[in-house]
């Protein structure tokens, strides 16, 4: 460990014109000083995790390796709280499930086979906190961050979606939060060019201070095409592309993704990142040229923590080490110290390692985009990640224990006390509509609420058909994408998630966001094959909300194995609460994400979610139960309490495999999920999606299931749908159903009048229910 200066390359792009650096922290000078204090607390490290660090280096650390391996070692860098859980995923994943699976957890995204020599790529991310501050740019570069994380395995992102929790539809300032998110993710992906093809919006007082904000993307390649990130060859240039790097998002990886906000320490209210959506749209198309020019051994992309986390990951990645220089690092503003230029957040900027033969031709492919370059490094055969500062070693450290060997904690957890009463306070004791009108009444009043009205306001903003390849996008329950126009093969994504559920009981509500997910790109006619999830929780210091992470995992990874689909890679998202922890109220409902592909060998069979034809048989299929704990019926009545639903996956599985088979047998007109909002939202949005009434009766679900009208209305029992069948295909698809044993009863058909007749119950005119349904959203978010 040394402190001599590295020559520079002369193809540096980047003139020193700087200070001369005689004030910088060396690694020299942090042997002479060893009793220095070193301000480890104000970049979010623990005591012991300073002299951890102080044991690695034999010596205390640089300042600028202080704030290394404060990012990297940050909860959201690091999953130092999580990944004693998240290794589930890996041991509860069989060889038979990893039969399409060509890249798997631990890289930048999972990469799945979907035949015919084409990959597809998907992966789920979260920019929570940065959202509550600055909500059009922390959704934005949320949004930019996932696609160049697709776009780093060597894909074409194809698509994007998008799921977003926020507080109380009626506070004051819930629409500052709504409008800046729902702007900044149509902003960025508009501009982008990617459709965004689906996802969910809901609101509950629980994400007040600490909204969510998910997104997916999808990209597609060949498998030839996969490209894994890591630095290899000794002598290989490390390249520097994209955006300059500036000041903003400094420290947001380790401060503002990991620790909750406290009023008055402005430490914990750094600023955000800003996204150009146009360079990135740029960035994609050269990276792209790069792939096929084969002119990179591999990219990363440049996101939480920056040039730390490349730098990092690609030397830890390797099988040698790396020596980066920083003086040709591109800035925005030359003010920056070395620390805040290795911490930076600033947007569009990739890392490249290129051979030196083919680096003339990288930069001639740069150049011709009119994208900025540098080389700011090269790998060697040191072991080490060495960094320089105007000629002076300021980091000297093993990439390895910065980037994969940081803390791992097994974080105390338990029951929480208040969970008896939460499940012992059931919805039995809430009055059920007693006669039609009654019914009725609750139909529209659910249909009008804010877990289930209309979101084409959202949607609306959004680009769903751009490109040309959107085979169905919302308001269909599923998104589907066409990646060869050739034979129309493509992929369905569907993400699922009930925190209702999930704070009722975290194992159970993980299961069924797993099962809910599969269901629906089965409903939609694809073969589930993938899972990526993104996991919203509280702190992970709070033994109460460390408990509800470590059970959904649990229930996750159980899930994934029953219906045999691996999870190929997602994010932790903690910290997500203010309250005072061990209180029922201390954070977020806990909110696990679950995305799944599924695979079309022709997109054009996709089965749509509404009826589109008058007087075809409505089928349910799968038995109804009295479940109406966590329900939004429940939540209409302010009730949050008792048990949620409950999962057969047996019959999980057989209820894909038929709606697969009626998709690519041509049964099915139109089929949805029956969850959320039960039999009656089902029903009512079928009927809305293309205008056409319905008419119903409950009658065999009352006797045969033993439930009461209201019940049989309104229940979210789990693994059922809602199957529009033409009446010439009714023998086949009855045959279909009785040969797997599946329960089902036609309770109805569609019809040309515009209404929903529920026969001995109530008469309810669409335009009624839809004037319900796009009720008007509060003054304020006008």
């Amino acid at each position: 460990m040394t402190d001599a200066p590295a020559a520079r390359p002369a193809h540096a792009n980047q003139p020193d014109a700087r200070s001369t650096g005689s004030h910088l922290d060396t690694v020299a000078h942090a042997h002479a000083t060893a009793d220095q204090d070193m301000p480890y607390a104000a970049l979010g490290l623990k005591a012991d995790e300073y002299q951890q660090i102080v044991g690695l280096l034999d010596r205390r650390p640089t300042a600028a390796e202080l704030a290394m391996y404060s990012v990297m070692w940050s909860e959201h860098c690091s999953y130092k709280s999580s990944k004693v859980h998240l290794r589930q995923f890996g041991d509860k994943t069989t060889d038979q499930m990893k039969k399409h699976l060509m890249v798997g957890i631990g890289e930048n995204a999972g990469v799945v086979d979907i035949g015919d020599g084409w990959a597809v790529t998907f992966k789920v991310e979260s920019h929570n906190h940065p959202s509550y501050v600055e909500p059009y740019q922390g959704a934005a570069t949320g949004v930019g961050g996932i696609v160049r994380d697709i776009l780093a395995m060597g894909a074409r992102p194809v698509a994007v979606m998008d799921e977003l929790r926020f507080g109380a539809i009626d506070h004051p300032d819930t629409a500052r939060v709504v409008h800046g998110v729902v702007a900044g993710v149509g902003g960025y992906g508009n501009s982008l060019g990617l459709p965004n093809i689906g996802g969910g919006c809901s609101f509950d007082p629980s994400f007040q201070g600490n909204p969510l904000v998910n997104a997916l993307c999808v990209g597609v390649m060949k498998h030839e095409d996969i490209h894994l990130a890591s630095a290899e060859g000794v002598g290989n240039k490390v390249v520097l592309f994209g955006a300059r790097t500036g000041g903003d998002g400094i420290g947001g990886a380790s401060i503002l993704a990991s620790e909750t906000f406290e009023d008055g320490v402005p430490a914990k209210r750094p600023s955000v990142q800003v996204g150009d959506p146009f360079m990135e749209k740029v960035l994609i198309e050269c990276c792209l040229e790069l792939f096929a020019a084969d002119v990179v051994q591999g990219i990363q992309d440049l996101g939480a923590a920056g040039i730390s986390c490349a730098t990092s990951e690609l030397a830890s990645n390797g099988s040698g080490g790396m020596h980066v220089w920083l003086d040709d690092v591109l800035l925005r503003d030359p003010t920056l110290n070395a620390g805040e230029i290795l911490m930076s957040e600033s947007q569009e900027r990739m890392m490249a390692v290129v051979t030196p033969e083919k680096l003339d031709q990288f930069m001639a492919i740069t150049g011709k985009w009119e994208i900025e370059s540098s080389v700011v490094g090269e790998v060697n055969d040191s072991g080490r990640l060495t960094i320089d500062h105007h000629g002076q070693r300021i980091v000297d450290v093993d990439p390895r224990t910065v980037a994969h060997e940081g803390p791992t904690y097994h974080r105390p957890y338990a029951r929480p006390a208040w969970m008896d009463g939460l499940q012992a306070d059931t919805s039995s004791a809430l009055a059920l509509p007693a006669d039609g009108d009654a019914l009725k009444a609750t139909t529209l009043a659910l249909l009008g609420s804010p877990s289930l009205a209309n979101r084409a306001w959202v949607t609306s903003q959004y680009d769903r058909y751009v490109q040309g390849n959107t085979a169905q996008a919302r308001p269909d329950e599923v998104g589907v994408v066409r990646v060869d126009e050739v034979t129309g093969r493509g992929v369905a994504i569907a993400t699922r998630s009930n925190d209702r559920y999930t704070k009722l009981d975290p194992y159970a509500g993980a299961e069924q966001a797993v099962a809910a997910a599969y269901r629906a790109v089965a409903i939609a006619g694809a073969e589930p094959r993938a899972v990526t999830d993104g996991l919203n929780f509280g702190s992970p210091e709070d033994p109460d909300s460390m408990w509800q992470f470590a059970e959904a995992v649990r229930g996750i990874a159980d899930a994934c194995l029953e219906l045999g689909v691996p999870v190929t890679g997602g994010n932790v998202s903690l910290y997500n609460g203010t309250g005072e922890p061990g209180r029922i109220d201390s954070s977020i409902n806990p909110t696990p994400i679950v995305g799944i592909l599924g695979v079309f060998d022709d997109v054009r069979r996709a089965t749509p979610s509404g009826w589109r034809e008058v007087g075809q048989a409505l089928y349910l299929v799968g038995a109804t139960r009295a479940e109406l704990d966590g329900s939004a019926f429940a939540g209409l009545h302010g009730h949050l309490g008792g048990l949620p639903p409950a999962v057969d996956f047996a019959a999980e599985k057989v209820l894909a495999e038929v709606m697969v088979s009626a998709s690519r047998d041509g049964l099915a007109d139109a089929a949805r999920e029956v969850t959320e909002g039960g039999l009656a939202a089902a029903v009512a949005a079928g009927a809305l999606r293309y205008g056409v009434g319905a008419r119903i009766v409950l009658d065999e679900i009352v006797t045969r299931d033993s439930v009461s009208p209201a019940q049989a209305w309104l229940s979210e029992s789990q693994g059922r749908i809602l199957v529009a069948i033409p009446r010439t295909e009714e023998p086949r698809w009855v045959a279909m159903l009785e040969a797997r044993r599946v329960p089902f009863a036609r309770i109805g058909v569609t019809q040309d009048e515009p209404v929903i007749e529920v026969q001995g119950q109530f008469t309810l005119p669409l335009a009624e229910l839809r004037e319900a349904w796009d009720g008007p959203l509060p003054a304020h978010f006008a």
